[in-house]
């Protein structure tokens, strides 16, 4: 979700934060179509949208990573603020300065969850309850990490962030309190310089697994979740995915959709780790951030941390290659 030059106009910093198949897609692969920007914001103004989660009547709830905003967006493109973090009066996020809103994951009840990254004491995991009440930081992170996906697994009553300066996996109980480094290593890791310095970063929960995007690794890896909640060994799903961000799964297997921020591309990415493209600039990506699918719909946004042109939510129709909805 994360990575960065310099907004042009805006009060603060930007962020960003197999080998390419080029054969058709085969039967039964999703097919994504008819691409449409419902919503346009202001990148002056900081509305970044760096991460999604849905509501159940298909609205989006955005966090605008540079504004300190939960934004919320209906079908329909109207938006509304639902939430504001509060101002860090010395930022000192590690590679981006300014404090951030990058991760939100919802709860089935309607609370949201988010990461907020300051370079101080009130980088964490922040709950925003649905009745409107002020955000409430509910773990402390270290100020020299940088939080980034956020997943919620509800079954077991966790939340898992991707740090992406750190390189690690963080678990945090769903009612808040002490985080612990759930999993790490090499795979998790960002690259040294001149590398952007992004490691792990998009994040899902996926039956018995968390899986994990690394930035500067351009892959997708799955980690076991073992019977006792511990993290089983890291393994490699998908390689050559350059500046990939977050993801979402398509269907019932181990297919997903994935924002590459850097090419402005959205790829299908099959079990076996080939990928191909299904939606490029052209069609309205603006450097993508993140990918939610509900029914037949996709969900995009497009922060434009490099082109620094449009930031949007983009809504596409998901079919198969027999016409059918997933």
């Amino acid at each position: 979700m994360l990575r960065l030059p310099r907004l042009a106009g805006a009060a603060t910093a930007a962020l960003a934060l197999g080998a390419l198949a080029a054969a058709p897609a085969a039967s039964g692969e999703p097919i994504v179509s008819a691409p449409r920007i419902v919503a346009h914001f202001d990148l002056a103004a900081g509305q970044t949208p760096e991460n999604i989660a849905l509501e159940p009547d298909g609205s989006a709830d955005l966090t605008f990573a540079f504004a300190r905003q939960v934004a919320h967006v209906t079908r329909f493109g109207q938006v509304s603020v639902r939430a504001t973090l509060p101002a860090e009066p010395h930022p000192n996020t590690p590679l981006i300065g300014s404090a951030i809103v990058s991760g939100i994951a919802r709860a089935h009840d309607g609370t949201l969850y988010v990461a907020y990254a300051t370079g101080t004491s009130r980088t964490g995991i922040w709950r925003i309850a649905p009745d409107g009440r002020a955000p409430r930081q509910i773990a402390q992170l270290p100020p020299d990490g940088l939080p980034n996906g956020l997943a919620l697994d509800e079954h077991r009553g966790v939340l898992y962030a991707a740090d992406s300066v750190r390189g690690v996996v963080w678990r945090v109980p769903q009612a808040g309190g002490r985080p612990t480094v759930w999993a790490g290593g090499p795979a998790l890791a960002p690259l040294p310089p001149p590398a952007a310095g992004f490691g792990a970063n998009g994040i899902k929960v996926r039956h018995d697994a968390v899986w994990v995007t690394n930035t500067d690794r351009g892959t997708l890896l799955r980690i076991p979740v073992r019977a006792d909640g511990s993290a089983g060994a890291a393994a490699t799903r998908a390689r050559g995915l350059g500046g990939i961000d977050d993801f979402a799964f398509v269907g019932r297997d181990e297919t997903v959709l994935a924002a590459l921020n850097t090419d402005s591309e959205l790829v299908v990415v099959r079990p076996d780790g080939s990928h191909r493209v299904v939606l490029r600039r052209e069609d309205g990506l603006s450097n993508p951030t993140s990918v939610a699918v509900r029914h037949h719909t996709v969900y995009v946004p497009s922060a434009a941390y490099f082109t620094l042109s449009d930031p949007n939510l983009l809504l596409a129709r998901l079919s198969t290659r027999q016409g059918r909805g997933l």
